[in-house]
């Protein structure tokens, strides 16, 4: 009988730790969708006022001339160089989903967070996951 009830206790205990920790888990992922969505949402507005015009509404950039953001590859493998892109500008030559580009992109002189804001919204529209939450230390680090 005592071992019975050692052992009920032993799992109930076990039971009861795991299920704190699952329960911490799930709260600290609701926090980061949480920050993800608040993020995204301020990214849009940057993605309006300053991206839309080369992109376009549905982030497929004009061939041969602006590169597509949607289910793009470069983006997706040059996550580094796609937000070095963003605050710093780019030229000279990228090939995005098999087309050359050879343009200029000015820097937008946005904010550290207005960067992260913005990759962070492009990284999870029109089809994209790329699931990297970027925020404004890893873009001041850059």
């Amino acid at each position: 009988m005592k071992k019975a009830i050692i052992i009920t206790i032993s799992f109930l205990t076990f039971v009861s730790c795991n299920s704190n920790a699952k329960t911490s888990n799930l709260i600290a992922q609701n926090q980061d969708q949480s920050k993800l969505e608040a993020s995204m949402k301020r990214g849009q507005i940057v993605y309006n006022d300053m991206c839309i015009t080369c992109h376009l509404p549905d982030g497929k950039g004009v061939p041969k001339a602006f590169p597509p953001l949607a289910d793009s590859d470069y983006l997706r493998e040059n996550q580094t160089e796609s937000i070095k892109a963003v605050k710093h500008g780019l030229s000279g030559e990228i090939i995005v989903n098999g087309i050359t580009y050879n343009g200029t992109m000015t820097p937008l002189g946005l904010s550290d967070e207005e960067i992260a804001d913005v990759i962070n919204y492009i990284n999870n529209s029109w089809g994209n996951k790329i699931g990297n939450f970027i925020t404004p230390d890893k873009v001041s680090k850059l």
